[in-house]
């Protein structure tokens, strides 16, 4: 761990684009920053530091001279039916972070520029952004500040981002018409992004699958991939046996490219410190999940968790509540108030009844220990990163539903390349729910998954651990990047 005086901590201001799956692998670097003697600021946007604080507690986030929070306006007006607690409609944010984000961002740096004159905090000394948030880029060079850029997803999705222009150039993005989501064309084989190999237009981040040349969230991955210079410095929560091929052709593109991960694994082997207590959930954990694990048998309980974004409809629900009551497996599932499409979520007594004392719904949890406890034995996920890389340093391999952005591209690594998890067709029913299941958790391939998983798990520990290349690549960048005069 590196020491420094107060006056004179590196001060590293971190910004994660406003959505959780964003907000949680940044806020596990800002720890690690802060464990190697940065001064922290965390931003995020007033709507989600409200739920922050809603989900902690008022004052949980008091009383860290050296770990603090601010905010940015996010420049949009409140939707009907927003009780200020969902994850806010991510075309909306994309649109206001080109259009509104710069200037609050600019006045938070004079804020903080001020209070280091007042000697309340210690100087700026670098940035550290989201690559969807590329408007701090534009901000470091007015203030002559370094800026490294984290990307929260695979290599494999900034590096489909990043040709989003050469999908436009072929001729097979955007679609010619709406059959084109129908007629097969999505699998067409990608063979114009150099280091992808055996990947469909399915499997690309779903963006892609537009009709209109001027679709914003197509106009967004542009504007993102317009602003990755060759001299930017970029930061990937993965390590080389995940996606060693992909590494390899984004450094002909991004030379400075560092990976770091997997963050949970990294962040694990500090140990037990004074921000332990710190958390980036933006909904209420229930813990009480915990102690209903305690009275399960080890890798007997599937746990079931879609993310934060993920949005079903009734019979979809209905579908996977009764392929998971017909299993007969042990079950922890989180259902979020905003999970199911046009209102709240209604099982009925005949279900309820059946999963007694096997089944249990929560609206939130720690995922990181439910996913380490031991009772865990298997993990029903929509795919995003951070779900996959906690999975992987857990040790659980996973039956997959991806929903959007870059889960189908998650999913197609971990059902076919790393042989980890098995997929749910799209049109989910119950039957195909039950089946996979008792396979993921009793079968043959299930068998062979875990082994699989349990070998990532280990080679995620050796990187991320002292002369691990994870490791050795954090204080690489900490040195010639982050401490740069």
């Amino acid at each position: 761990m590196s020491t420094f005086s107060d006056n004179k901590k590196p001060h590293a201001v971190l910004i994660p684009y406003p959505a959780q799956g964003h907000i949680n692998p940044l806020f596990k670097l800002a720890k690690l920053l802060h464990f190697r003697g940065f001064h922290i600021t965390f931003v995020n946007t007033e709507y989600n530091h409200k739920r922050l604080q809603k989900s902690r507690g008022s004052n949980a986030l008091d009383g860290f001279t050296d770990f603090c929070f601010e905010t940015l306006r996010d420049g949009l007006t409140p939707t009907e039916g927003d009780d200020g607690d969902v994850t806010q409609d991510i075309p909306s944010l994309c649109k206001s972070i080109m259009n509104n984000f710069h200037q609050s961002f600019g006045e938070l740096l004079a804020r903080l520029h001020d209070s280091s004159i007042a000697g309340l905090v210690p100087p700026v000394t670098c940035l550290v952004s989201d690559c969807c948030m590329p408007f701090t880029i534009q901000a470091a060079e007015q203030h002559a500040l370094p800026i490294l850029l984290f990307f929260p997803a695979s290599a494999c999705a900034l590096l489909s981002i990043l040709h989003s222009r050469t999908l436009i150039e072929k001729g097979l993005i955007p679609l010619k018409d709406e059959s084109y989501l129908r007629n097969g064309y999505l699998d067409t084989k990608v063979d114009c992004i150099p280091g992808l190999y055996n990947l469909r237009l399915k499997d690309l981040p779903d963006f892609i699958r537009t009709t209109d040349p001027n679709d914003i969230m197509l106009q967004f991955l542009i504007h993102v991939a317009d602003r990755v210079h060759r001299d930017s410095t970029i930061i990937l929560n993965t390590f080389d046996e995940l996606e060693s091929d992909v590494l390899q052709a984004l450094c002909s593109m991004v030379p400075s490219l560092y990976n770091i991960g997997p963050l949970p694994s990294l962040l694990n082997q500090i140990g037990p410190n004074h921000l332990a207590s710190l958390g980036s959930n933006l909904w209420k954990e229930d813990t009480n999940c915990l102690d209903w694990l305690e009275l399960k048998e080890p890798e007997s309980v599937v746990y079931v968790n879609f993310g934060s974004i993920t949005v079903m409809t009734p019979e979809q629900l209905l579908e996977f509540a009764w392929g998971l009551a017909n299993s007969k497996k042990p079950f922890l599932w989180i259902i979020r108030p905003d999970l199911v499409i046009g209102g709240s979520v209604i099982l009925s007594s005949e279900f309820v009844n059946k999963i007694s004392n096997r089944g249990l719904i929560s609206s939130w949890c720690p995922q990181e220990k439910v996913l380490n406890h031991p009772s865990i034995g298997g993990f029903l996920t929509h795919c995003g990163w951070n779900s996959a890389t906690e999975s992987i340093c857990a040790g659980v391999p996973m039956l997959c539903w991806p929903f959007f952005a870059d889960q189908p591209t998650n999913c197609k690594f971990i059902c076919n390349t790393w042989d980890i998890g098995i997929e749910i067709d799209t049109n989910v029913k119950r039957e195909n729910v039950e089946k996979l299941i008792n396979e993921l958790m009793s079968g043959d391939k299930g068998k062979k998954m875990r082994q699989n998983v349990t070998e990532l798990k280990s080679k995620a520990y050796e990187n991320t651990g002292p002369g691990g290349c994870s490791y050795m690549n954090l204080d690489k960048v900490i040195k010639e990047v982050m401490l740069k005069k």
